[in-house]
């Protein structure tokens, strides 16, 4: 099972890993349960791990409530993973996560069983996932799947509309901060204007292509594809002949390539020569 991770997020189809240590509802729509979760805040980070500023909910639940998620990555990308992490505990019946400003940065899973929930829980609580430990507690709410299965759906729905009518009327997180207008875009700014052009590397939205640097000159095109075809989806290594300190790695879908990145970012060929593995600019 999961320890304390510093890794990659599972991959669909892969025989469930160790875990590596490595590897977080609209408000003009109603949300589709656990309306009544907890506020989403920024965790106090203490030695890397977050710590929640409000006691995390112990009263159980078929539903496990997920925070501190990675904002940047693509919400079919997120609900994937997702998935694909918690099924390992049990049968996952929904992942629920919104883009939206009240709740991008969290997301819930159902299970059939509280005992499922709370084993999640307690093997997945703090796991690394693109880059951020997630925090997990039950849900304060049942879910529509729960609902529906229970029969008393009708009178859920009504109760989490007016659960949304109040929340609606709660000011926006980050609202009580100050506010600074715009500077005027550039008209003569060129056509091909990359918008993550000024993205620090590390920060890179995912890619299934992956950018390798710090390669050592001696470096063949074999050693890379040895290397990096360990790890299910890998399709090409791409070097570039004028500078063999960098190259790219092409994989199926951004979740394998996720995997590896995580893995072999740092791979040491030598004494200072320790590679650096980004996701490629699109």
């Amino acid at each position: 099972m999961a320890q304390n991770p510093q890794g990659a997020p599972f991959i669909a189809g892969a025989p469930p890993p160790p875990f590596p240590v490595g590897f977080m509802p609209p408000v003009t729509g109603a949300p589709p349960f656990a309306v009544n979760a907890p506020p989403p805040t920024q965790p106090t980070m203490v030695n890397g791990i977050p710590v929640a500023k409000q006691p995390l909910n112990t009263t159980p639940n078929r539903t496990v409530y997920v925070s501190n998620l990675n904002e940047k990555v693509k919400l079919d990308v997120l609900k994937n993973s997702l998935r694909t992490l918690f099924k390992q505990f049990g049968n996952v019946l929904d992942v629920i996560a919104h883009q939206n400003i009240r709740m991008r940065g969290q997301a819930f899973v159902a299970f059939p069983d509280e005992e499922s929930a709370e084993k999640a829980i307690k093997e997945l609580q703090h796991f690394v996932l693109y880059d951020k430990p997630m925090v997990l507690q039950f849900a304060r709410n049942k879910s529509d799947v729960h609902a529906k299965t229970d029969g008393d759906f009708e009178e859920h729905r009504k109760q989490r509309l007016v659960k949304k009518e109040e929340v609606s009327k709660l000011p926006l997180p980050g609202s009580h901060k100050p506010t600074f207008k715009a500077s005027r875009p550039q008209t003569n700014a060129p056509s091909h204007f990359n918008p993550t052009a000024n993205i620090p590397d590390e920060y890179l939205p995912p890619n299934n292509i992956l950018f390798l640097q710090r390669l050592p000159e001696t470096i063949t095109q074999q050693q890379l594809v040895e290397l990096f075809q360990r790890y299910p989806g890998f399709k090409e290594v791409r070097m570039i002949p004028t500078k063999k300190s960098i190259a790219f790695v092409e994989y199926d879908n951004e979740l394998q390539s996720a995997v590896a990145r995580s893995e072999l970012s740092g791979h040491s060929f030598g004494p200072d020569q320790e590679m650096k593995v980004t996701f490629a600019r699109k």
